[in-house]
């Protein structure tokens, strides 16, 4: 009984070193987190979530209380991947590319099946959950060209690899506007051009690529694009020339946001929003929203909590010591602040009605998720970089 006793005491005494062990590697990996990228995060999506919460009189949807359920989903997703060395998507290929096919094969099956909602065909339908492929799409997207040009550092000038790039994001691009949804197509084009031209893309190649993409957009506005999609941008110039038309939507939401002063009207009583006259308040319209209800001071906490988390984004790229990491933080930047700058131009009339959704705020699930996820890979990226984090906080 007493040798049992000890071996029992010592094997228990075994775990418990493990465990504990394993218990300081975790917190070490939560140590050497960015907060300040976390923290912004979080603000950003507290204010999407206070803004849901005040438009439950509005609708009889859930659009707070699944938020909510998203919101946990995409942090398990941040910190799992944060578990997940990224030089995982440097060294395995068939990852990566079986991603942008699964991504690429979702976004057929949407334009195929035509089954539309609000007026697009953007969305799979299982049951109750609606999933968008492109959110998908432009994660896939960012790992991907970082990849492929993180391998071809030394050769980048050679055109060919422009082209192939090209056709990469060209064709995610193409399918999308076929839904269409040119809000989505715009942030992945914004993508592509950020990596090629800080990945060392020669001048008289960036000045091709400049002809080459008017020609395209020849072509998007003839054959892609939806006549409500070509009123809304001619109507950009002068929304009063159809104010129960085209120019609706923008009329609305430039009154929102200016009825909403220095301090905002307060929570719940936007009367924009809840009255019904502010479309797509809980999506392409939530900065509008937002700002009637909290004002210029909101808004401006809004801004510089994006700021803040731009500034950390480049500053984990610039901090990288790898290519394909440096790659990769510069198009998840290009990404947030591509869609930001969409969303909140449309909504305050300084560009054209392109229904896209504002980053960590708007309601949706696809696009929590997989934002959150591409977060998971940044705090992976400044934990494991070979240079020292730690020698300059700012």
């Amino acid at each position: 009984m007493a040798f049992a006793a000890a071996v029992g005491a010592r094997f228990l005494l075994r775990e418990l070193r493990g465990f504990s062990i394993a218990m300081d590697s975790i917190l070490e990996h939560f140590r050497r987190f960015d907060w300040f990228l976390l923290g912004a995060v979080a603000v950003l999506i507290a204010m999407g979530l206070v803004t849901l919460f005040s438009l439950r009189d509005a609708s009889t949807f859930p659009f707070f209380e699944r938020q909510l359920v998203w919101s946990a989903i995409g942090f398990a997703a941040l910190v799992s991947l944060s578990f997940l060395d990224f030089r995982f998507f440097r060294a395995q290929s068939g990852v990566v590319l079986g991603l942008y096919l699964i991504s690429g094969f979702l976004l057929v099956f949407v334009v195929v099946s035509k089954v539309t909602f609000r007026g697009i065909s953007a969305w799979i339908q299982i049951g109750n959950i609606f999933i968008q492929p492109v959110e998908i799409a432009k994660l896939a997207l960012i790992i991907l060209l970082a990849k492929f040009f993180s391998n071809r550092h030394i050769e980048i000038y050679r055109i060919r690899h422009l082209i192939v790039s090209g056709m990469y994001f060209l064709i995610p691009t193409l399918l999308v506007l076929l839904q269409p949804d040119l809000g989505s197509a715009l942030v992945l084009v914004a993508i592509w051009l950020s990596i090629i031209i800080f990945s060392g893309m020669k001048l008289r190649h960036i000045f091709l690529l400049g002809i080459a993409s008017v020609f395209v957009a020849g072509i998007a506005w003839s054959f892609l694009l939806a006549p409500y999609q070509k009123s809304r941008i001619t109507s950009f110039v002068n929304p009063y020339s159809d104010p129960k038309g085209a120019g609706y939507q923008m009329i609305q939401s430039m009154i929102a946001v200016g009825s909403g002063g220095l301090w905002g009207k307060g929570l719940g009583y936007g009367s924009q929003s809840h009255l019904n006259f502010l479309p797509e308040a809980e999506t392409d319209f939530v900065f509008a929203a937002f700002a009637e209800e909290w004002g210029f001071v909101g808004v401006s906490v809004m801004f510089f909590s994006f700021l803040v988390l731009l500034a950390r984004i480049i500053w984990i790229g610039m901090k990288s010591s790898d290519s394909f990491s440096r790659l990769y933080t510069l198009g998840f930047a290009a990404f947030i602040f591509s869609q930001a700058f969409v969303h909140i131009g449309m909504n305050m009339g300084v560009m054209p009605i392109t229904g896209i959704t504002l980053p960590f705020v708007s309601y949706g699930g696809s696009s929590l998720v997989s934002i959150l996820a591409g977060v998971g890979i940044l705090q992976n990226i400044r934990i494991n970089s070979r240079r020292a984090f730690e020698d300059r906080e700012f």
